[in-house]
Protein backbone atom coordinates (compact mmCIF):
# COMPACT_ATOMS: atom_id res chain seq x y z
CA UNK A 1 0.00 0.00 0.00
CA UNK A 2 1.06 3.60 -0.47
CA UNK A 3 2.03 5.08 2.88
CA UNK A 4 1.97 8.78 3.72
CA UNK A 5 0.44 9.91 7.04
CA UNK A 6 1.57 10.11 9.76
CA UNK A 7 5.11 9.86 8.36
CA UNK A 8 4.91 12.31 5.49
CA UNK A 9 6.56 15.10 7.44
CA UNK A 10 9.39 12.81 8.44
CA UNK A 11 10.02 11.87 4.83
CA UNK A 12 10.27 15.50 3.84
CA UNK A 13 13.39 15.73 5.98
CA UNK A 14 15.24 13.05 4.03
CA UNK A 15 18.27 14.59 2.25
CA UNK A 16 17.40 13.33 -1.22
CA UNK A 17 17.36 15.57 -4.29
CA UNK A 18 14.17 14.65 -6.12
CA UNK A 19 13.98 14.85 -9.88
CA UNK A 20 12.53 18.12 -11.14
CA UNK A 21 11.95 19.07 -14.76
CA UNK A 22 14.03 22.23 -14.69
CA UNK A 23 15.81 23.95 -17.51
CA UNK A 24 19.42 22.96 -17.89
CA UNK A 25 21.83 25.87 -17.91
CA UNK A 26 24.31 26.44 -20.66
CA UNK A 27 27.67 24.82 -20.04
CA UNK A 28 26.49 22.27 -17.50
CA UNK A 29 25.83 18.56 -17.66
CA UNK A 30 22.57 17.24 -16.19
CA UNK A 31 22.65 13.69 -14.80
CA UNK A 32 19.53 11.80 -13.70
CA UNK A 33 20.51 8.89 -11.46
CA UNK A 34 18.77 6.33 -9.26
CA UNK A 35 18.49 7.49 -5.63
CA UNK A 36 20.71 4.66 -4.36
CA UNK A 37 23.66 6.10 -6.32
CA UNK A 38 23.61 9.50 -4.64
CA UNK A 39 26.79 9.51 -2.56
CA UNK A 40 28.90 7.71 -5.16
CA UNK A 41 27.77 9.77 -8.14
CA UNK A 42 28.09 13.00 -6.15
CA UNK A 43 31.73 12.13 -5.42
CA UNK A 44 32.41 11.15 -9.02
CA UNK A 45 30.73 14.31 -10.32
CA UNK A 46 32.92 16.45 -8.07
CA UNK A 47 36.04 14.70 -9.31
CA UNK A 48 34.91 15.06 -12.92
CA UNK A 49 34.34 18.80 -12.38
CA UNK A 50 37.76 19.19 -10.78
CA UNK A 51 39.36 17.34 -13.68
CA UNK A 52 37.50 19.04 -16.54
CA UNK A 53 36.13 22.27 -15.11
CA UNK A 54 32.73 21.21 -16.36
CA UNK A 55 29.80 21.58 -13.96
CA UNK A 56 27.61 18.53 -13.28
CA UNK A 57 24.06 18.95 -11.98
CA UNK A 58 22.62 15.77 -10.47
CA UNK A 59 19.02 14.80 -9.78
CA UNK A 60 18.11 11.68 -7.80
CA UNK A 61 14.84 9.77 -7.47
CA UNK A 62 13.38 6.35 -8.20
CA UNK A 63 14.31 5.12 -11.67
CA UNK A 64 10.65 5.04 -12.67
CA UNK A 65 10.22 8.72 -11.77
CA UNK A 66 13.36 9.71 -13.65
CA UNK A 67 12.43 7.74 -16.75
CA UNK A 68 8.97 9.31 -16.86
CA UNK A 69 10.50 12.76 -16.43
CA UNK A 70 12.68 12.09 -19.46
CA UNK A 71 9.63 10.91 -21.38
CA UNK A 72 7.96 14.22 -20.54
CA UNK A 73 10.94 16.17 -21.85
CA UNK A 74 13.02 16.83 -18.74
CA UNK A 75 16.47 18.09 -19.81
CA UNK A 76 18.68 15.16 -18.81
CA UNK A 77 21.94 14.52 -20.64
CA UNK A 78 22.78 11.22 -18.89
CA UNK A 79 20.46 8.66 -17.29
CA UNK A 80 21.56 5.97 -14.83
CA UNK A 81 18.83 3.51 -13.91
CA UNK A 82 18.76 0.92 -11.13
CA UNK A 83 17.47 -1.74 -13.50
CA UNK A 84 17.40 -2.56 -17.20
CA UNK A 85 13.63 -2.32 -17.63
CA UNK A 86 13.35 1.46 -17.35
CA UNK A 87 16.36 1.95 -19.61
CA UNK A 88 14.80 -0.51 -22.08
CA UNK A 89 11.60 1.54 -22.06
CA UNK A 90 13.47 4.72 -22.96
CA UNK A 91 15.48 2.91 -25.62
CA UNK A 92 12.34 1.55 -27.29
CA UNK A 93 10.89 5.07 -27.22
CA UNK A 94 14.02 6.42 -28.92
CA UNK A 95 14.93 8.61 -25.95
CA UNK A 96 18.44 7.31 -25.25
CA UNK A 97 21.40 6.68 -27.52
CA UNK A 98 21.75 2.87 -27.50
CA UNK A 99 25.32 3.07 -28.75
CA UNK A 100 26.32 4.72 -25.45
CA UNK A 101 24.51 2.28 -23.16
CA UNK A 102 26.46 0.03 -20.80
CA UNK A 103 26.06 -1.72 -17.44
CA UNK A 104 27.81 0.39 -14.84
CA UNK A 105 27.76 -1.39 -11.45
CA UNK A 106 25.87 -4.00 -9.47
CA UNK A 107 24.46 -4.23 -5.95
CA UNK A 108 23.09 -6.61 -3.31
CA UNK A 109 19.68 -6.64 -1.63
CA UNK A 110 19.42 -6.69 2.17
CA UNK A 111 16.94 -6.74 5.03
CA UNK A 112 17.57 -3.89 7.47
CA UNK A 113 16.43 -2.89 10.94
CA UNK A 114 17.32 -0.09 13.36
CA UNK A 115 20.88 -0.32 14.64
CA UNK A 116 22.00 -3.27 16.82
CA UNK A 117 19.34 -5.75 15.65
CA UNK A 118 20.48 -9.37 15.51
CA UNK A 119 21.17 -11.06 12.15
CA UNK A 120 18.76 -13.63 10.69
CA UNK A 121 18.98 -16.17 7.89
CA UNK A 122 16.89 -15.14 4.89
CA UNK A 123 15.35 -18.50 4.05
CA UNK A 124 11.87 -19.80 3.43
CA UNK A 125 11.58 -20.78 7.12
CA UNK A 126 12.04 -17.20 8.38
CA UNK A 127 9.11 -15.86 10.41
CA UNK A 128 9.22 -12.44 8.78
CA UNK A 129 5.75 -11.45 9.98
CA UNK A 130 6.78 -12.31 13.52
CA UNK A 131 9.86 -10.11 13.24
CA UNK A 132 7.65 -7.17 12.28
CA UNK A 133 5.77 -7.45 15.59
CA UNK A 134 2.79 -5.60 14.14
CA UNK A 135 4.91 -2.96 12.41
CA UNK A 136 5.52 -2.21 8.75
CA UNK A 137 8.01 -3.54 6.21
CA UNK A 138 9.42 -0.52 4.35
CA UNK A 139 10.06 -1.03 0.62
CA UNK A 140 10.25 1.09 -2.49
CA UNK A 141 7.26 0.84 -4.84
CA UNK A 142 7.06 -2.86 -5.65
CA UNK A 143 5.55 -2.43 -9.12
CA UNK A 144 7.68 0.48 -10.33
CA UNK A 145 10.92 1.18 -8.43
CA UNK A 146 13.72 -1.34 -9.05
CA UNK A 147 14.57 -1.87 -5.36
CA UNK A 148 10.92 -2.66 -4.66
CA UNK A 149 10.66 -4.92 -7.70
CA UNK A 150 13.77 -6.85 -6.66
CA UNK A 151 12.56 -7.02 -3.06
CA UNK A 152 9.14 -8.39 -3.96
CA UNK A 153 10.71 -10.99 -6.25
CA UNK A 154 13.04 -12.12 -3.46
CA UNK A 155 10.23 -12.42 -0.93
CA UNK A 156 8.03 -14.29 -3.42
CA UNK A 157 10.82 -16.74 -4.23
CA UNK A 158 11.32 -17.40 -0.52
CA UNK A 159 7.58 -17.91 -0.05
CA UNK A 160 7.39 -14.98 2.38
CA UNK A 161 5.52 -12.38 0.35
CA UNK A 162 1.98 -13.56 1.08
CA UNK A 163 2.51 -13.39 4.84
CA UNK A 164 3.78 -9.79 4.85
CA UNK A 165 2.13 -8.21 1.79
CA UNK A 166 -0.53 -6.50 3.90
CA UNK A 167 2.18 -5.04 6.15
CA UNK A 168 4.32 -3.54 3.37
CA UNK A 169 4.63 0.25 3.27
CA UNK A 170 5.69 1.46 -0.17
CA UNK A 171 7.75 4.60 -0.74
CA UNK A 172 8.63 6.54 -3.88
CA UNK A 173 12.28 5.51 -3.79
CA UNK A 174 14.59 3.26 -1.82
CA UNK A 175 16.12 6.05 0.24
CA UNK A 176 12.70 6.87 1.69
CA UNK A 177 12.32 3.24 2.77
CA UNK A 178 15.78 3.50 4.35
CA UNK A 179 14.72 6.66 6.19
CA UNK A 180 11.64 5.01 7.68
CA UNK A 181 13.80 2.35 9.30
CA UNK A 182 16.50 4.82 10.37
CA UNK A 183 13.81 6.94 12.05
CA UNK A 184 12.37 3.80 13.70
CA UNK A 185 9.05 4.42 11.96
CA UNK A 186 9.31 0.88 10.51
CA UNK A 187 11.01 -2.07 12.23
CA UNK A 188 12.25 -3.63 8.98
CA UNK A 189 13.03 -2.59 5.43
CA UNK A 190 14.32 -4.00 2.16
CA UNK A 191 17.00 -1.85 0.52
CA UNK A 192 20.29 -2.15 -1.32
CA UNK A 193 23.42 -3.04 0.61
CA UNK A 194 24.92 0.31 -0.35
CA UNK A 195 21.95 2.16 1.16
CA UNK A 196 22.41 0.34 4.45
CA UNK A 197 26.13 1.17 4.43
CA UNK A 198 25.32 4.87 3.98
CA UNK A 199 23.08 5.06 7.06
CA UNK A 200 24.66 4.44 10.48
CA UNK A 201 21.26 4.27 12.17
CA UNK A 202 20.40 0.94 10.54
CA UNK A 203 21.93 -2.52 10.60
CA UNK A 204 21.82 -5.35 8.08
CA UNK A 205 19.89 -8.31 9.43
CA UNK A 206 20.46 -10.45 6.36
CA UNK A 207 21.51 -10.50 2.70
CA UNK A 208 19.04 -11.96 0.23
CA UNK A 209 20.50 -14.85 -1.79
CA UNK A 210 21.27 -13.60 -5.29
CA UNK A 211 19.27 -16.40 -6.87
CA UNK A 212 16.05 -15.11 -5.26
CA UNK A 213 15.85 -11.99 -7.44
CA UNK A 214 16.96 -10.73 -10.86
CA UNK A 215 20.54 -9.56 -11.07
CA UNK A 216 20.84 -5.99 -9.81
CA UNK A 217 22.54 -3.97 -12.53
CA UNK A 218 22.65 -0.21 -13.12
CA UNK A 219 22.70 0.68 -16.85
CA UNK A 220 23.86 4.13 -17.94
CA UNK A 221 23.40 5.95 -21.25
CA UNK A 222 23.35 9.33 -22.92
CA UNK A 223 19.91 10.65 -23.78
CA UNK A 224 19.02 11.46 -27.37
CA UNK A 225 18.34 15.06 -26.38
CA UNK A 226 21.76 15.55 -24.82
CA UNK A 227 23.30 18.74 -26.16
CA UNK A 228 26.38 18.99 -23.99
CA UNK A 229 29.55 17.54 -25.57
CA UNK A 230 30.77 16.45 -22.15
CA UNK A 231 27.98 13.86 -21.78
CA UNK A 232 30.09 11.24 -23.56
CA UNK A 233 33.15 12.25 -21.56
CA UNK A 234 31.21 11.83 -18.32
CA UNK A 235 30.05 8.35 -19.34
CA UNK A 236 33.66 7.46 -20.11
CA UNK A 237 34.68 8.81 -16.71
CA UNK A 238 32.07 6.61 -15.03
CA UNK A 239 33.87 3.60 -16.51
CA UNK A 240 37.32 4.73 -15.41
CA UNK A 241 39.47 3.17 -12.69
CA UNK A 242 38.98 6.35 -10.66
CA UNK A 243 35.19 5.94 -10.71
CA UNK A 244 35.50 2.21 -10.01
CA UNK A 245 37.36 2.97 -6.78
CA UNK A 246 34.62 5.36 -5.71
CA UNK A 247 31.87 2.85 -6.44
CA UNK A 248 33.76 0.12 -4.61
CA UNK A 249 34.26 2.38 -1.59
CA UNK A 250 30.47 2.67 -1.29
CA UNK A 251 29.95 -1.08 -1.64
CA UNK A 252 28.84 -1.31 -5.27
CA UNK A 253 29.90 -4.27 -7.37
CA UNK A 254 32.05 -3.15 -10.29
CA UNK A 255 32.57 -4.98 -13.58
CA UNK A 256 28.82 -5.68 -13.78
CA UNK A 257 28.91 -6.02 -17.55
Amino acid sequence: MRFWSPLKQLLLAVPITLCLAVSAGAGQLTVFAAASLKEAVDDIARQFTQSTGYRVVTSYAGSSTLARQIEYGAPADVFISANADWMDRLEVAGLIDPATRFDLVGNRLVLIAPANAAPVALTSSLDLAGLLQGGKLAMALTEAVPAGIYGKAALENLGLWSEVEADVVETDNVRMALALVALRAAPLGVVYATDAAAEPKVTVRGVFPQETHPEIVYPAAKTQQATEPQATAFLDYLRSDTADKVFESYGFLVDAE
